[in-house]
């Protein structure tokens, strides 16, 4: 086994269990303590993770970006139930953006029941979900990879996203804030955000609740761009309102 394959899978562990025990892990992936324990170092160095006495806790910090495959195994019922609403949404021959989010990659799985759709995308795993679709007009934005996220980013990608203007942009956030508006923790991310949503008749952000009053160091866009939130549960009174201020529809599952 890799070092990165284990340490991805150490980082599973921890997200399910919240903590995890040298001694464990070294008889669970057949490797020495001292590995295991550079392991832990590497995740902790990277923000992920927090040493303790024999072990490792994890960060649950909301601006620490997770690798794309942990982030699409998190709250997966829920992203399911986001992205069938999403799907609702569209209708047959509609032109779309999917974004880089794991949330979009739930979207696009939805989707596939539709006809005739151009999918617009910078998520590699998408364009793989998406392939055996027949009938559809895929398109790639291309650009710089990101590693790790399976996304193409940069000016590039920005400038062909910029090229076209679609009836509908699905997207994500990695934090959702009243003063600051819709936020995400890279500034490429932000500024590939804030050329979709520049690009497209309406704006659907479909967002988990635990992003809800948090922040991150991108600002991809405000309140006032979307004209509809798309979550797992219904939000506060307070966003509530707030929404209805902005005049956008706020749907989850009942």
């Amino acid at each position: 086994m890799l070092a990165l394959e284990r340490r991805n899978l150490i980082l599973e562990k921890l997200q399910e269990e919240k903590r995890v025990v040298v001694s464990e892990l070294s008889q669970l992936y057949s490797v020495s303590e001292e590995t295991i324990r550079r392991d832990l170092d590497k995740l902790e160095k990277e923000g992920l993770a927090t040493k303790s006495y024999g072990g490792a806790v994890i960060n649950e910090d909301v601006g620490i970006d997770l690798p794309f495959n942990i982030r699409k195994n998190q709250n997966v019922q829920g992203k399911q139930k986001m992205a069938e609403l999403a799907a609702s949404m569209v209708n047959d021959g509609d032109h779309i953006f999917l974004d880089a989010s794991t949330t979009a990659v739930f979207v696009a799985k939805a989707l596939k029941e539709k006809e005739r759709l151009t999918v617009v995308t910078n998520s590699m795993e998408i364009l793989l979900e998406l392939a055996d679709v027949s009938g559809w007009n895929i398109i790639s934005t291309g650009g710089v990879m990101k590693e790790g996220y399976l996304a193409f980013l940069g000016a590039r990608t920005e400038e062909v996203i910029r090229s076209y203007y679609v009836d509908k942009v699905i997207f994500s956030c990695k934090a959702l804030n009243e003063e600051m508006g819709i936020m995400e923790s890279k500034e490429a991310f932000g500024t590939t955000k804030k050329a979709m949503i520049g690009s497209g008749k309406m704006r659907i952000l479909v967002v988990d609740s635990t992003k809800f009053d948090q922040t991150a160091f991108s600002v991809a866009g405000q309140l006032r761009d979307i004209e509809m939130v798309i979550t797992d549960k219904k939000p506060s009174e307070k966003w509530l309102r707030r929404f209805s201020e902005h005049k956008i529809e706020c749907v989850y599952p009942k």
